[in-house]
């Protein structure tokens, strides 16, 4: 048996230094050429007209008592393929707040799209972009440049906001003269702008829900209203920023036959070893559980069951949250129940119910729910790593990409932006479940976006692949399984339809979903033979069901989660989430299936479909002699105010000098080695429909990570990656060796992790043992108002080396030079 050996953490590594990103050119507004008199003076006549309609209207609903809202919201639109300059349409200290911003079809020509940006200005302020108008017509700057001409050109038409200047979704989701529930986006994070609005509400008849969500300069709360009430919302209150149609969440209904008998779940039994007093828990927020099944209840105690509403019990009405807890509690039931060892379980789980038992949810907030249902776990015990897993989604993948409500309070959960408590989510990214759709595999994939909040930043978001292949019912002998082996599920969705590198790789890992097959006149179906076994919420008719598709991959990714949690018990959740990406690989297959050529731009294409690939636990559980896992935890601080003017910069950088096996590197000399590099952290969230860029960047924050090239030295090093190490008008004589990667930066640097692999030969490695982590630009800095631009933040650097020949030691030299003891992995 291979020794295997456990992970080597070390202790403050990043060496710290101030840090100045190198200049870069910024991306040129493409404006188009103005006749300055003309244009000026359109658009004179058209905010003239706007305050004149804006005028009458407040008139009007004076006149018959209807609430008046004391301020205008204005629409700019960009000419067809053309900039707008949104980031000066703003001025916070006039109270002109940038509220939205939409890129749409152009009405001419539907080939080509138009910036549209809607704008608050307040009672007193109706001069404000007249005068700027007003100085582009008449008024020179001292370089002799007309003053505004950026933003004036910029823009094409200016008009009253209108109920579509609101609406973020397909327009055919907006409602008709029937009410449906709708997400009102407030502007404003404040108890007094809830409270204004539930006023408001309360004077239009308007039915709201308890509960609001709040984000940075953001609450969002549930109102339902027909189109009508939703314009009338507009005209009353000074604070909506957008409008989105409420979600509705997939429901998951298995009703598969029973295989197994009692006895089996009695060996099982009798085999197993639990922890009695668990440090580590999976908290299953789905439809319940029934732990009085014989396999959960050692593992799901009754103090453990937990609802959002107390009214709907604990137990599991639909079968659904059971199926997820035998697989967060076993993995792939079968395995265990197979094998004649004895099973130690070193976590529990937790139950959280988010669905009711009768009837349809009306929409909630399922952001708010979440983090209720979390909540309520850790409250009872507060002294556990909880590791959150959910397979609940909602029934379509329209936002492709864009933060939602849910999505955004996941992220606001995880990275601890209430209470400063990091946590690890992991979701499902949500399935192709239309029959006809499996037909067109594995196109109808590419084409099936991920589901809400499967874009959470930094939820671990969980995909589906299968080496489900085997039909062993004699009724489907002449059935074929319509994935290969090792290829994507036909369940699994993908973030390969989203917009360019604007948002987070998607999913981030897939694992075991299960497979379909196609009967002989092409009909397509789900069958037992191709599915994962776990445990049947009534155990008294039947003691197995069976589950697939996401929610299955996702209980895996749970699973796996627990044990790298209970094994590292000083690990970070980044860290964990780290590690699960860190030891993934794609199949040969999805090579196959997916991979058009070795350039950079397919890997990246493969990375939306697949994620980073199958996680293997072994790898994120141990190292080998020949195979090397070194994970630095550490805080940096990414911007600061300037020390000689009123704005803010980027602040520190961390330089990781590794301990490396260099002298065992260059004796295998041509030999192929592998190293790996994982960064992990957790974001801030900053929801809304603000472009998300300049200042209205979604991310509070981003780092990124680079290696000293071959034979590139320490000061070069730095020099390369930090404007501060540079002397004046000074440039590196040295190149980053992008073309090493794998993935390179452009395909790996979206989201909150990034990881990448290089490949060559272990006398170049040798030499390449720094890596700098620093940061780029995020809301922080951005919006220094907020008050969290001198914050840290926490970041898992994880990095490994391997090589093909066994004989090869190289964690001994480097376990030595850190002064750890080498011992066989175990739990601590």
């Amino acid at each position: 048996m291979v020794d295997s050996f456990r992970h080597i953490f070390l202790d403050h590594s990043g060496e710290s230094s101030e840090y100045t990103s190198p200049p870069t050119r910024g991306a040129e507004f493409r404006i188009p050429s103005r006749p300055r008199a003309s244009h000026s003076a359109k658009l004179k006549r058209q905010l003239d007209a706007a305050w004149q309609a804006a005028k009458q209207t407040a008139q009007q609903r004076t006149a018959v008592s209807l609430p008046v809202r004391q301020g205008v919201y204005l629409e700019f639109e960009s000419a067809p393929d053309y900039d707008l300059v949104t980031k000066s349409l703003e001025d916070r200290r006039a109270g002109i707040r940038l509220l939205n911003i939409r890129t749409v079809p152009a009405q001419d020509d539907p080939e080509q799209t138009v910036t549209r940006a809607t704008v608050y200005i307040p009672a007193g302020k109706e001069r404000h972009f007249l005068e700027k108008v007003r100085k582009y017509a008449e008024e020179q700057t001292k370089a002799g440049k007309w003053k505004n001409k950026k933003l004036v050109e910029s823009i094409e038409d200016v008009r009253l906001a209108v109920l579509e200047s609101f609406w973020q979704d397909e327009p055919e989701l907006l409602p008709d003269d029937n009410a449906i529930w709708c997400e009102i986006w407030l502007r404003g994070d404040a108890d007094n702008t809830e409270r204004s609005f539930r006023d408001i509400t309360a004077q239009l008849g308007i039915d709201v829900q308890d509960g609001a969500l709040r984000f940075p300069e953001r609450t969002v709360v549930l109102a339902k209203a027909n189109r009508s009430q939703l314009a009338e919302l507009i005209e009353s209150s000074p604070d909506i920023a957008e409008f989105r149609r409420a979600k509705e969440t997939a429901r998951f209904f298995l009703g598969l036959n029973n295989k197994e008998q009692t006895e089996w779940v009695r060996d099982l039994r009798s085999r197993l070893s639990v922890s009695e007093d668990p440090v580590v828990a999976v908290t299953i927020l789905d439809t319940g559980a029934n732990n009085g099944h014989i396999l959960l209840e050692p593992i799901l105690k009754d103090s453990d069951c937990h609802a959002v509403d107390p009214k709907w019990g604990k137990a599991d009405h639909r079968g659904h949250g059971t199926l997820m807890c035998g697989v967060a509690a076993y993995g792939d039931l079968q395995e265990p129940l197979e094998s004649k060892s004895k099973i130690e379980i070193y976590h529990c789980l937790e139950s959280v119910k988010i669905l009711p038992p009768q009837g349809v949810n009306d929409p909630k907030l399922y952001g708010d729910i979440t983090i209720q249902g979390v909540s309520r776990a850790e409250i009872q015990k507060p002294n556990r790593s909880h590791i959150g897993c959910m397979a609940i989604t909602s029934t379509d993948g329209r936002d492709r990409g864009r933060p939602s409500s849910w999505s955004a309070a996941i992220d606001k959960l995880t990275s601890g932006y209430d209470d400063d408590q990091k946590r690890l989510f992991i979701v499902a990214a949500g399935n192709v479940e239309d029959q006809e759709e499996w037909h067109n595999y594995p196109d109808s994939n590419l084409t099936s976006s991920i589901h809400d909040p499967g874009q959470s930043w930094n939820a671990l978001t969980v995909g589906a692949f299968t080496n489900k292949v085997r039909l062993t019912d004699p009724d489907l002998e002449e059935h074929e399984p319509v994935a290969p082996a090792g290829g994507l599920s036909p369940f699994s969705s993908t973030s390969l339809a989203w917009e360019g590198r604007k948002w987070p790789v998607k999913p981030d890992i897939v694992l075991e979903g299960g497979n379909i097959a196609r009967a002989p006149d092409s009909f397509i179906s789900e069958h037992d033979d191709l599915a994962i076994l776990s445990t049947g919420h009534e155990p008294t008719k039947r003691q197995f069901d069976f589950i697939n598709a996401t929610s299955a991959a996702t209980a895996q990714a749970a699973w796996m989660a627990a044990q790298i949690q209970a094994t590292y018990l000083q690990a970070w959740p980044e860290t964990i989430r780290g590690l699960l990406v860190h030891s993934a690989q794609w199949t040969e297959t999805m090579i196959e299936q997916f991979l058009n050529s070795e350039n950079k731009i397919d890997y990246a294409r493969l990375l939306r479909i697949c994620g980073y690939g199958v996680p293997d636990l072994e790898r994120a559980l141990a190292c080998y002699r020949n195979s090397l896992t070194l994970i630095a935890q550490e805080e940096i601080q990414p911007y600061d105010r300037k020390t000689d003017s009123s704005g803010y910069r980027t602040k520190e950088m961390h330089l990781h000098e590794l301990p490396w096996p260099k002298d065992v590197l260059l004796s295998l000399g041509e030999t192929r080695v592998t190293l790996r590099i994982t960064l992990s952290y957790f974001i801030e969230p900053s929801p809304g429909e603000v472009g998300w860029k300049d200042r209205y960047r979604y991310a509070s924050h981003a780092l990124r990570f680079d290696l000293n090239n071959v034979g590139e030295d320490r000061e070069t090093f730095l020099q390369r990656l930090n404007a501060a190490a540079r002397e004046d008008g000074e440039r590196p004589d040295s190149n980053s060796g992008s073309e090493r990667w794998r993935i390179g930066s452009n395909g790996r640097d979206q989201g909150s992790i990034h990881s990448d692999i290089w490949q060559g030969t272990a006398a170049d490695l040798a030499t390449c043992n720094m890596v700098g982590v620093y940061p780029v630009i995020g809301w922080w800095r951005e919006r220094p108002w907020l008050g969290r631009w001198e914050r840290k933040t926490r970041y898992s650097l994880i990095v490994s080396i391997h090589t093909p020949v066994q004989d090869v030691d190289i964690y001994t030299p480097v376990a030595n030079m850190v002064s750890i003891p080498i011992t066989v992995k175990g739990k601590q």
